[in-house]
C-alpha cells in the first residue's frame, strides 16, 4: 500500500531524475572512493583555472555583502553589453542585460514566463527537456544527423515550422553552438539562412553561446548579428572563464523584449533575489577582458584544439563515426559501425552501451539518449577534460602562441584522456 509520498509530487516532476551529467560525476567519484579506477569523461566542466586577475578581483570584493539589484550590478550589465558589441558585433543596450545564478537558472525562468512551444534541435544539452517538462511546456524535437554534422539546416527548420500550419504560433527555439554535446558550430552562411527562416515565422531564438569564446579559431559568430530583433543571447562564466561553480550567467535581450526581461526579473525577485555580490564584481573584470584574458583564452583554445584533433584521429582510425569539434571540449560519437558486435554482447542502445563500458573499463561517458537522440541509436558524448588544466596551461605559456604544442603534449599533460580513449577503443573493438 502506498504511503502517498509519490502521489504528493507535482505531476510534472514525477519521473524526472538527477541531471545525467551530475549523476555520472557523482557515480564516478563514488567508484573511486571504492578503490575502482575511473576515467571520468562524463561531466563537462572546464579543467582550467579561473584567470588570476578575475580571482584577485573576487578577493578584493569579498567584503561586499549587500543585496544587489535583481537585474544585476549596473557595471556588470554594461560590461556584458560591451562584450557582445565587441565580440559578436551585436548592439546590446546595457539595460537589456539580465544577470542570474548561472545561465541554467535563467533558461528555466525564461521557459516559465514564456508561454509557447519549445523547439530543440537534437542532440541537445541534457537539461533543456527536463526544464521544459518541469514547467509543463510542450517540446518539439528536430533531429539533426551525423551526415549534417549534428546541425539542423534552414530547410529542415522551414519544413518543420510549415508543417504546423500555424505561421505565427508562439515558439522558442534553443540553438546551442559551439555545441554541447558535439563541439560543432554553425558557419556564418548557415546562421544567415536559419535567421531568414526564423524571421519568416517570427520565431524567438535563445542562442546559447556559453561556449562561444571557446571556438578554437576565436571566430565565434552569433546569430544575433543576422536576427537581432528576436534573439536572446545566453552566456556566462562557467566555460570560457573556467568558473562553473561561481554560478553566474547572463541573458542579453533585443530592444523590444523588455516585457520578457521584466517578467523574468519579477520571478527572480521572488526566488533567488540577486546573484552573489562578490562574484558579480569579479565578473566585471572577466567581461571587460584585456590582454591577460585574451592570452588566457588563446592558450586554452590551443590546448583544447590539440586534444580535439588527436582524440578525433584516434577514434576515427578505430572505425568510430566522429566529426572533429570546432570548439568547446566534447565529442559526440556514433558506434553504428560496431552495431553487430555490440548486439552479440546484448547491447542495443546507448544507455546499455555506456553502463557496460563503465562496468568493464571504468570509462564514464554519457549515452546519446540523454541528449534526446532516438531510441536504438548507438551514440554517446565524451568530455575530454580529464586532465590538470593548470599544469597544462602553465606549460603552454612556455611555448609562443604562434607555435604548435609539441607532439607529446597530450602524453605529458593529459594522459588520463589518452588512456580513457584507448580503453574505449580496445573495448569497442572486442
Amino acid at each position: 500500500m502506498s504511503n502517498g509520498k509519490h502521489y504528493s509530487l507535482n505531476l510534472n516532476i514525477r519521473g524526472i531524475t538527477k541531471s545525467a551529467t551530475l549523476a555520472i560525476n557523482e557515480l564516478s567519484k563514488q567508484m573511486r572512493k571504492n578503490g575502482q579506477e575511473v576515467y571520468p569523461l562524463g561531466l563537462g566542466q572546464s579543467p582550467f583555472p579561473v584567470p588570476v586577475s578575475v580571482v584577485e578581483t573576487l578577493k578584493l570584493h569579498a567584503h561586499e555583502k549587500d543585496y544587489l539589484n535583481v537585474n544585476g550590478l549596473e557595471e556588470l550589465r554594461r560590461a556584458v553589453a560591451t562584450f557582445h558589441k565587441q565580440k559578436d558585433q551585436v548592439n546590446i543596450r546595457w539595460k537589456n542585460v539580465l544577470i542570474g545564478p548561472g545561465s541554467k537558472e535563467l533558461m528555466f525562468i525564461l521557459q516559465m514566463v514564456f508561454y509557447g512551444d519549445i523547439i530543440l534541435p537534437t542532440p541537445c544539452w541534457v537539461s533543456y527537456v527536463p526544464q521544459a517538462n518541469i514547467i509543463g511546456r510542450r517540446i518539439k524535437l528536430i533531429h539533426a544527423s551525423f551526415e549534417n554534422k549534428w546541425r539542423i539546416t534552414a530547410e529542415q527548420l522551414d519544413e518543420f515550422l510549415a508543417s504546423e500550419n500555424d505561421k505565427f504560433k508562439p515558439r522558442l527555439m534553443v540553438l546551442n553552438y559551439p555545441s554541447n554535446p558535439d563541439g560543432g558550430t554553425y558557419s556564418e552562411e548557415e546562421l544567415k539562412k536559419i535567421a531568414k527562416v526564423a524571421r519568416k515565422y517570427e520565431l524567438i531564438i535563445l542562442s546559447d553561446e556559453i561556449y562561444g569564446q571557446l571556438n578554437f579559431e576565436g571566430k565565434h559568430v552569433s546569430i544575433a548579428r543576422f536576427y537581432p530583433e528576436r534573439t536572446i543571447i545566453s552566456s556566462g562564466l562557467s566555460k570560457w572563464c573556467g568558473a562553473g561553480g561561481w554560478r553566474l550567467g547572463t541573458f542579453a535581450f533585443p530592444d523590444e523584449f523588455d516585457w520578457l526581461l521584466d517578467a523574468m526579473a519579477a520571478v527572480a525577485s521572488e526566488t533567488y533575489t540577486s546573484v552573489s555580490a562578490p562574484i558579480q564584481y569579479a565578473a566585471v573584470r572577466a567581461f571587460k577582458g584585456g590582454i591577460d584574458i585574451e592570452r588566457y583564452l588563446w592558450r586554452v583554445r590551443r590546448i583544447l584544439s590539440f586534444l580535439a584533433q588527436l582524440t578525433t584521429k584516434m577514434m576515427a582510425d578505430a572505425g568510430i563515426k566522429i566529426h572533429q569539434p570546432e570548439g568547446a571540449f566534447y565529442h559526440f560519437v556514433d558506434f553504428a559501425n560496431f552495431a553487430d558486435k555490440l548486439k552479440a554482447r546484448e547491447i542495443t542502445n546507448s544507455d546499455q552501451l555506456c553502463k557496460k563500458l563503465l562496468a568493464d573499463t571504468g570509462v564514464a561517458i554519457l549515452p546519446g539518449s540523454a541528449f534526446m537522440r532516438p531510441e536504438g541509436e548507438l551514440s554517446a558524448r565524451l568530455a575530454f577534460v580529464n586532465f590538470d588544466g593548470a599544469k597544462a596551461l602553465a606549460f603552454s605559456e612556455t611555448i609562443p602562441i604562434s607555435e604548435p604544442l609539441p607532439d607529446d603534449f597530450a602524453e605529458r599533460y593529459a594522459p588520463g584522456v589518452i588512456k580513457a580513449i584507448s580503453k574505449l577503443i580496445e573495448w569497442i573493438q572486442k
